[in-house]
């Protein structure tokens, strides 16, 4: 089998140069147009709110501001996972979106 194909090749070399030339020209072309990230963006889309409330104690700060926050943020669209932290004088809450949601819409 492979001594017939090898009998063809030569046979038609210039089928085989042009097979060839072609099959080169697409490799370099796609090499050149494929976009390449040194470190890929594997994270989830999330947005991370950041309130402060100087002074002021974790408890004070987990009823007043992280509390209403949570509950509010639960209620946007695409939101998967919603986590607020107390801290002396700060509140984050953490909102992590559906894999398929935008960034741009994740931040309005």
């Amino acid at each position: 089998m492979i001594t017939k194909v090898v009998n063809w090749s030569i046979k038609n070399r210039f089928l085989v140069l042009v097979a060839m030339f072609f099959l080169l020209s697409a490799g370099i072309y796609s090499v050149k147009n494929t976009p390449v990230d040194a470190i890929p963006d594997l994270s989830d889309v999330q947005v991370i709110v950041k309130t402060s409330y100087p002074g002021q104690a974790p408890q004070v700060v987990e009823d007043q501001i992280t509390y209403p926050l949570s509950s509010a943020l639960l209620t946007v669209p695409g939101a998967q996972t919603v986590r607020g932290y107390s801290f002396f004088g700060d509140s984050y809450v953490y909102i992590i979106f559906n894999e398929n949601t935008d960034m741009y819409w994740a931040r309005s």
